[in-house]
């Protein structure tokens, strides 16, 4: 494995083979699409971000919302080989800065954890639901 310095970021690079490409790597985590599906999707994320080791991706996560009152950060995802190795907070601090350019006060940044994960977002200022003031977030899949 390559040494840390050789990782670098790429803004609005995603594709639709790198996007399935990591996301299989973590296959018990993730779910399948096609990859008509995937370029639409991509084509209408707002922001996206790649973490590459010389060439090859080990990393992304991407932007979806309104672009200015609503933010969902989506598949955030970080090669199993190559997690504990600080890509999960670059790509954050990458899509963080992002949307903090184009929010207004008061907007809203949601997501959705993988198991276990919740406490790397905390880092970053994400709360937990349900609490005291807010219920549980909720999701529903399309079959």
């Amino acid at each position: 494995m390559n040494q840390i310095s050789q990782l670098h970021i790429s803004s609005n690079t995603l594709t639709p083979q790198i996007y399935s490409d990591l996301r299989q790597k973590c296959s018990n985590l993730f779910q399948p699409y096609e990859t008509a599906d995937i370029e639409i999707a991509l084509q209408n994320t707002l922001y996206s971000v790649v973490v590459f080791d010389e060439q090859q991706p080990v990393g992304i996560g991407r932007v979806v919302g309104d672009d200015r009152i609503v933010f969902f950060i989506k598949d955030v995802v970080v090669d199993p080989a190559y997690q504990k190795r600080s890509i999960g907070t670059m790509l954050m601090r990458s899509i963080l800065d992002y949307i903090y350019k184009q929010a207004c006060p008061s907007a809203y940044i949601g997501l959705m954890s993988t198991p276990d994960k919740e406490s790397f977002y905390e880092k970053f200022g994400f709360i937990r639901r349900p609490n005291e003031l807010q219920g549980c977030g909720m999701v529903k899949f399309v079959e």
